[in-house]
């Protein structure tokens, strides 16, 4: 059996399958399941780390119990899912959709209901996601893991939003925030802290999602994407940047992308530099950084981010890494 101390478990979504990443015989080895089904997303759920949820990109949200071996397709009435999350604090289920709708489950996907409040908002009529302008989506869904009604809720393109009862009703674009949200987090231990990368730099918040404040300073570039906070360091974070979207999307060109750190509000330090891939998803898992690349590659570091190797994947290719998880 697997020592969860030293060796998590990678669940990746590879924008059309998922793959399930592990140690076998000193090697890691990667296998792709739910083959063509444009995966776009993943959720583990925290109770049970044999429990997965995937969204696609024309199917829906699909459901493991296996841990990825199997997948049973949820009846959701929106076939196009960009974000999932499942709450540590309650165990609901969200799936975010484009065009921006937003549901819940809390019944492990058995039934849904739409949260409807989210699209009354008043920014609504202004969402736009520029590749598709005619649309956009929810591109992240942040419950809080110390209070089950709190959650935060990002629009590509559109705002950061904030609701105190489970998404009943919403607080529209948070002050100080990115309006071109790409990923959220909160920290798993220290309550109000909340935390963002977005397409024109990086925020954060220490009131539990209400206000937040910019964290450029140190760095050259703003689009970020990837994000990653420390398990037990509020104070130290991760975000990946590239010089801006045509460079970070297009598998033709060079992304130049950084990997950096933050550490007690200071600047931001560059600790991977050189990538010609965007790190789209950042991970940690049993107490090792994990950034897994638009190019399929996962970087690991197991010192908060001063070496970085790359694994050695044995098994199915990965043609990219769009999310990813570590149970």
């Amino acid at each position: 059996m697997r020592d969860a101390t030293q060796n998590p478990v990678l669940h990746a979504a590879t924008g059309g399958a998922v793959a399930r990443i592990a140690r076998e015989g000193g090697h890691w080895r990667a296998r792709l399941s739910m083959h063509d089904r444009g995966v776009q997303c993943l959720a583990a759920d925290p109770r049970d780390r044999e429990t997965l949820y995937a969204g696609t990109r024309g199917s829906g949200v699909w459901k493991s119990r296996d841990g990825g071996a199997r997948w049973t397709r949820l009846a959701m009435s929106q076939p196009d899912v960009f974000s999932l999350a499942v709450s540590a604090a309650d165990g609901a289920l969200y799936a975010g959709c484009e065009p921006s709708h937003l549901f819940v489950s809390r019944n492990g996907g058995t039934t849904w209901r739409e949260l409807d409040a989210l699209r009354a908002l008043p920014s609504a009529p202004d969402w736009s996601f520029p590749p598709r302008p005619w649309t956009s989506h929810v591109r992240w869904i942040a419950p809080c893991p110390h209070e089950a009604g709190r959650l935060l809720l990002g629009i590509e393109l559109g705002g950061l939003m904030l609701s105190e009862d489970g998404g009943e009703t919403w607080a529209d674009h948070r002050p100080g925030a990115q309006r071109d949200v790409h990923c959220l987090a909160w920290h798993p231990s220290t309550p109000d802290r909340a935390y963002e990368a977005g397409g024109g730099g990086a925020a954060q918040s220490h009131d539990g999602g209400q206000t937040w404040s910019p964290a450029d300073e140190g760095r050259d570039r703003d689009y970020c994407w990837g994000l990653a906070v420390h398990p037990d360091k509020p104070d130290t974070w991760f975000i990946s940047v590239a010089p801006g979207p045509r460079a970070a999307h297009d598998p033709d060109r060079d992304a130049q992308a950084v990997i950096y750190r933050r550490r007690g509000g200071g600047p931001w330090q560059a600790v991977c530099d050189g990538l010609t891939s965007l790190p789209y998803a950042m991970t940690y898992g049993a107490d090792r950084l994990f950034a897994g690349l638009g190019d399929g590659r996962i970087l690991v570091s197991d010192d908060d981010g001063d070496r970085w190797q790359e694994l050695d994947l044995a098994g199915d290719r990965l043609d990219r890494v769009q999310a990813l998880v570590a149970v």
